[in-house]
């Protein structure tokens, strides 16, 4: 059977832990300005399946690419890489 590539992996800090399963996640990245060639600090943020509830606000995670599990959730908590104090 094929492997048919890797799979993307982000890392975000838990902005919420509210729903059951779910955490939202905050994933940061600096972009080069086309025209001012200035850094630029771009956000999104992703809905990530946690099965154990395990992730609390603050705690920086790392999230696999998934299949999709919901209307809005395509990736998994990986790896916790760092808890919130």
């Amino acid at each position: 059977m094929k492997k048919r590539g890797n799979k993307r992996q982000l890392q975000g800090i838990v902005t919420s832990d509210k729903m059951d399963k779910t955490v939202t996640v905050l994933v940061e990245r600096l972009e080069k300005h086309r025209l001012y060639k200035k850094y630029v600090r771009r956000h999104n943020k992703y809905a990530a399946h946690a099965e154990a509830n395990e992730c609390k606000i603050g705690d920086k995670v790392l999230i696999t690419e998934d299949k999709p599990m919901s209307k809005m959730k395509r990736y998994r908590v990986s790896k916790i890489v760092e808890k919130a104090v």
